[in-house]
């Protein structure tokens, strides 16, 4: 009897999984960061299979992009506004608001009636650097972009390439702002000088200064905190300029049929359970949490982050990414 019982539930147990649903989410969100995340999605919708698709900002968006005419994703999380402003303008994005859409701040989402996209945090510049490598050499701490430049650093910083990675377009969109582009292009053209390398991940900058492969890498800020937190030689410094800054957000893509398990995940990515979640891991939010600011971040974030218009580099990201190429393509690491 036990063993036809046992069997019985084996059977059961098959004939759910094969009926779960299940949805494909496209994001660019930390590998680090997404099992942490999804524990309590998971926890809640046993019955609803996640699969990922996870890259590069960059790699993510262009995806996405090139199956305009026969979406696979059926949800984006975490991925950069600017690139979900790009998806509402080729019609790729579903308006859906979720349960928790209404706590959502109004500079964190979609400025549409309803909003196609909703913010869920805030992720900023932050050169990692090797304080090992650093006292070895001799060289002073930077504290600036304009630091940076300077010939002491030659050779000794590696960035992010700007066309596969959000942090490093959201870094290179912030010089362009900061310093008005003909200036913010002429000081580029000085940062190219002393970087060894682009790299095509926007946390690769930090992990190679946490191996002393690069004295400073032009990172953000999460990634150079959590590398000190396990005992790498990392200080994390944010510009005296200000930081480079974009939002993880979030959209329902537009298909032919959209499934119920999609907008279920939705209501979850913004829930105040999932943002105290983002919030272990980031200084701002979507909305407030009451979560204290993790150590290492200003003590007033938003303080830190530049005035941004998402709208200006939404307009102009592919024109940017054109000219970066055709000036600095030539030290970015070979694609895989």
């Amino acid at each position: 009897m036990q063993r036809i019982i046992l069997a019985l539930a084996l059977v059961l147990a098959l004939a759910a999984h094969a009926f779960a649903a299940e949805i494909l989410v496209y994001t660019a969100l930390e590998d680090d960061q997404i099992p942490r995340y999804i524990k309590s999605f998971k926890e809640k919708h046993p019955d609803i299979d996640v699969k990922f698709v996870r890259d590069s900002t960059g790699i993510v968006t262009a995806k996405l992009l090139a199956e305009k005419d026969n979406p696979q994703a059926d949800v984006v999380w975490g991925l950069s506004a600017v690139s979900l402003m790009q998806f509402k303008a080729a019609g790729l994005l579903e308006p859906y608001t979720p349960a928790d859409g209404g706590k959502v701040l109004p500079s964190f989402k979609d400025a549409g009636t309803p909003p196609v996209w909703y913010g869920i945090d805030a992720w900023m510049t932050g050169f990692c650097v090797n304080t090992v490598e650093l006292e070895n050499k001799k060289l002073p701490m930077p504290t600036s972009f304009a630091d940076l430049v300077k010939p002491e650093y030659k050779g000794q910083v590696t960035m992010p390439n700007p066309a596969s990675s959000g942090t490093g377009f959201l870094t290179v969109s912030a010089i362009l702002q900061l310093m008005g582009e003909e200036q913010g292009w002429a000081y580029l053209d000085q940062l190219n000088d002393n970087i060894s390398s682009y790299t095509h991940s926007g946390s690769k900058p930090c992990k190679l200064a946490g191996t002393g492969e690069s004295t400073i890498g032009i990172s953000f800020g999460y990634r150079g905190i959590q590398q000190k937190k396990k005992g790498e030689p990392i200080e994390t410094v944010f510009p005296k300029e200000g930081s480079g800054w974009d939002l993880e957000a979030n959209a329902l893509v537009k298909k032919a049929a959209i499934k119920p398990e999609a907008k279920t995940f939705l209501d979850w990515a913004v829930s105040p359970e999932a943002i105290q979640e983002y919030a272990q891991s980031f200084a701002v939010t979507g909305y407030p949490t009451g979560t204290p600011i993790p150590e290492g971040y200003p003590a007033e974030p938003t303080k830190q982050m530049i005035k941004n218009d998402f709208d200006w580099a939404a307009k102009n990201r592919d024109a940017i990414l054109a000219e970066w190429t055709k000036r600095y393509d030539g030290k970015s690491e070979p694609k895989k």
